[in-house]
C-alpha cells in the first residue's frame, strides 16, 4: 500500500484520532491507527474498544491499494516534525515507511486484519433528535457529569427520550444538571453515554448527523465521521424525584454581575456564603484561615428576611457559563436544602454547603 497527502491533512486526521487510542499498552493493536483504501477513498480508524472513530476522506492520493496499521502516537510525532509538504506512507514487508524528500522513518506494523471491527449502523433503530439541539444541550450538562465514580452509571450522561420531550441528565452527586429538548418521539428510550464519549461528540459533530443504537453501542455518523461508544450498563438515579416540587422564593438575577461577584470571591475561596437581603446580595468567602473576601450587589430580591446559604462556586459558575440569556432564576426553600438555578430549558439543582 502506498498513499500521499499534504502534511496538514495527515496531521489533522491523526490529531482527531488520538483520544481513541489505547495509551497504556503499546503492544496492543488498539494503540495503532488503521489505514485502508476503498473505492478511491481512504478510511482511517482508531479505537480503544470502548469508543472508536472512523474517518473517510478523498483528500489522500492513493498510489497502491491496501491496508496497514501503525502506532498512532508515534506516527503523529513523526508527522509533526516534518515540513509543510507532501508526505508519503508506504507499507513494505510489514514495515511502514514515512517519507518526505530526504527524510525517512520506519515504524513496525501489526496484521491489519486483526484490527477490531466497528459496529455498523445498518438495521439498527434510529434516534430522531435534532443534532444541533442534542450537541448544544450535551455541552450544557457536561460539567456536572462525574468521573471515576464507583457507581459506573454516574460516569455518563442519561439520554431519556420520552413521548413529548427528551431529558439530558448529568450528576456528580453534589449537583444535578438537566437540559430538556422538546419534541415528540414514537417510542421511549433511556441510555447512558460515557462522559469521555460526550466530550468527543461535542468536538466532532456540528451539523447533520445520524444516530443509531443497540443494547451495547451508540453510533453517530455524518459524511466524514463514524463514531461509536459502548453504552454504560446500569440504572441511572431517579432524577425527577430530586427536583423540588414546591418553591418558597424565586428571584431573577443578572448573569454578568453574578459571575463578576462570584469570581471576585474565588480569588480567596471556592466555597462561598451568599446572603440575600431585601435590596442587596452579600458574598463572603468560606475559609478557616484569617483570610477573607467580601463583595455585594445592589439587587432588589424581594426577600422579607435574611436568607443565608453556602455553595461551591464552581457548580454555579459552570451553570452560568452554559446559559444563553442575560439572566437566570434562583429558586430556594431552606438554607440546608438543595437550591435550583434555571434558564429556559436548562436546570441545575445544587447541594448547599452545610456548616
Amino acid at each position: 500500500m502506498k498513499i500521499r497527502a499534504p502534511k496538514q491533512i495527515i496531521e489533522s486526521i491523526l490529531i482527531n484520532l488520538q483520544p481513541f487510542l489505547e495509551k497504556k499498552d503499546a503492544s496492543q493493536i488498539t494503540s495503532h491507527v488503521f489505514f485502508r483504501t476503498e473505492n478511491e477513498k481512504c478510511i482511517i480508524k482508531a479505537t480503544d474498544s470502548e469508543i472508536g472513530l472512523r474517518i473517510t476522506t478523498e483528500q489522500i492520493q492513493i498510489d497502491h491499494e491496501g491496508s496497514f496499521t501503525a502506532n498512532g502516537k508515534k506516527l503523529l510525532d513523526i508527522v509533526r516534525i516534518l515540513r509543510d509538504d507532501e508526505i508519503t506512507l508506504e507499507l513494505l514487508d510489514m514495515t511502514l515507511l514515512i517519507k518526505q524528500k530526504h527524510s525517512k522513518f520506519k515504524l513496525p506494523t501489526f496484521d491489519s486484519s486483526a484490527f477490531p471491527l466497528f459496529p455498523e449502523k445498518a438495521d439498527k433503530p434510529q434516534i430522531s433528535l435534532d443534532s444541533h439541539s442534542l450537541i448544544h444541550n450535551l455541552k450544557k450538562i457536561s460539567p456536572a457529569i462525574d468521573t471515576n465514580n464507583p457507581k459506573f452509571e454516574l460516569n455518563g450522561a442519561l439520554i431519556n427520550i420520552k413521548t413529548d420531550e427528551t431529558d439530558l441528565v448529568g450528576t456528580d452527586t453534589k449537583r444535578l444538571a438537566i437540559a430538556t429538548i422538546l419534541g415528540s418521539s414514537s417510542e421511549e428510550l433511556s441510555i447512558i453515554v460515557p462522559k469521555k464519549a460526550i466530550l468527543e461528540i461535542q468536538k466532532l459533530f456540528l451539523d447533520k448527523i445520524t444516530i443509531t443504537y443497540d443494547e451495547t453501542n451508540l453510533i453517530i455518523t455524518n459524511d466524514t465521521y463514524s463514531f461509536y461508544t459502548r453504552l454504560i450498563n446500569g440504572k441511572f438515579p431517579d432524577y425527577e424525584r430530586i427536583i423540588p416540587r414546591n418553591i418558597k422564593h424565586s428571584i431573577n438575577l443578572p448573569k454578568k454581575e453574578m459571575i463578576s461577584a462570584i469570581k471576585m470571591i474565588t480569588t480567596i475561596s471556592q466555597e462561598i456564603k451568599m446572603t440575600l437581603l431585601e435590596e442587596k446580595i452579600l458574598f463572603h468567602s468560606l475559609t478557616a484561615d484569617n483570610i477573607e473576601a467580601k463583595t455585594e450587589l445592589d439587587i432588589v430580591t424581594g426577600m422579607n428576611e435574611k436568607f443565608e446559604f453556602g455553595y461551591n462556586s464552581k457548580h454555579l459558575l459552570d451553570f452560568l457559563s452554559q446559559i444563553d440569556g442575560n439572566s437566570f432564576e434562583l429558586a430556594i426553600n431552606e438554607p440546608n436544602l438543595p437550591f435550583v438555578v434555571k434558564n429556559d430549558n436548562f436546570v441545575t439543582i445544587i447541594m448547599p454547603i452545610i456548616n
